[in-house]
């Protein structure tokens, strides 16, 4: 239980630091609609550690991809 807390913080602070680099770019619900998407493709996957640092960049992937 403590380990999905952490991540369930650690996906809330991806979604901040995307917010102030996407916020000229993208909405608030953009951006964590691109982290939920994300995060999404990483469920039932049993090793968890370093599943908010690969959510972020899929997020920023998306993002960037939705800029153009």
């Amino acid at each position: 239980m403590a380990e999905t807390t952490r991540e369930e913080d650690a996906i809330r602070l991806v979604v901040e630091r995307l917010k102030s680099a996407f916020g000229a770019t993208h909405s608030p619900a953009e951006v964590e609609e691109a982290v939920a998407k994300a995060h999404a493709t990483f469920a039932g996957r049993p090793v968890r550690e370093f599943v908010p640092v690969l959510v972020e960049r899929r997020a920023r992937i998306i993002l960037h991809e939705s800029a153009g």
